[in-house]
């Protein structure tokens, strides 16, 4: 029979609440084992209904080549490292400005963090918005590739 309302309840000041005999709840015997014990035997049923972790695909993962890695640089160390761009001949000077693609390091983004004091032609794929302001501003310019 089908009871409308749990059994706890009512009986809180009886020895078995509601479960008969004392012997009949005693052990996990009764629950049909520790923790997730016979889930893949007789408590299958319960697995495959309220489980959705242990049973069937949930979530999806996007594609790899939709998904984008940013590998970002700030415009302090760009400036501090200048010098030493230049002497390897991977920055260049044209008409008093200094032109560095930051593609050839490896970086995809500029970040504003930092001082820069030499007006720089700066070209990579994305820029943070203070570092296009920090760059105009130096008097150089911010190329998006």
């Amino acid at each position: 029979m089908i009871r409308r309302k749990r059994k706890i309840t009512k009986m809180r000041g009886s020895r078995t609440v509601g479960g008969g005999c004392s012997k009949k709840r005693r052990g996990a015997g009764h629950r049909g084992g520790r923790g997730m014990a016979g889930s893949h035997k007789h408590k299958w049923s319960w697995i495959v209904k309220y489980d959705p972790k242990h049973f069937g695909k949930y979530g999806f993962k996007r594609p790899q080549k939709c998904v984008t890695t940013t590998n970002p640089v700030n415009l302090g160390y760009l400036d501090e490292k200048l010098d030493e761009y230049l002497e390897k001949g991977i920055a260049k000077k044209e008409n008093e400005k200094i032109v560095l693609d930051v593609t050839v390091l490896g970086y995809t983004k500029v970040l504003g963090r930092g001082k820069i004091t030499k007006p720089l032609t700066i070209k990579s794929h994305d820029f943070s918005g203070l570092a296009e302001k920090k760059i105009q501003d130096a008097g150089g310019e911010s190329v998006t590739l």
